[in-house]
């Protein structure tokens, strides 16, 4: 069973005996919420089975890309005309339409101050 304590904010994972009479104890003091239990697992599916995860996984250097790139503060413009190329060039890297070169991916890793293995 997955448990949830909204406040303050802790998840449990209990299995074993008593399960119900440690939910009800803890109850008393806080909010809790069950977010699954065993008769519950027919309903759940692995992350990796989402149309989400397939999505993020098919462009993974992508979105690596374009996350660094909005943790650093900067628009595809912006860190384009810093690494002297197009604003639609970051755009296709971020999309998976244009494949980063090594030497690309050492040249946005710098300018982003991340590590290259990041987005190669």
């Amino acid at each position: 069973m997955l448990a949830l304590v909204k406040k303050p904010r802790i998840e449990l994972s209990l299995q074993g005996e008593h399960v119900n009479e440690l939910i009800e104890w803890i109850s008393k003091k806080y909010d809790v919420s069950i977010l699954s239990s065993d008769s519950d697992n027919d309903d759940s599916i692995a992350v990796e089975e989402t149309d989400f995860w397939k999505e993020m996984q098919s462009n993974r250097i992508g979105n690596l890309l374009s996350a660094s790139r909005l943790k650093a503060n900067l628009s595809q413009a912006q860190l384009a005309s810093k690494l002297g190329i197009s604003q639609n060039m970051i755009s296709d890297y971020e999309r998976g339409k244009r494949r980063l070169t090594p030497d690309m991916a050492k040249r946005i890793a710098k300018m982003l101050q991340i590590k290259v293995e990041r987005i190669s």
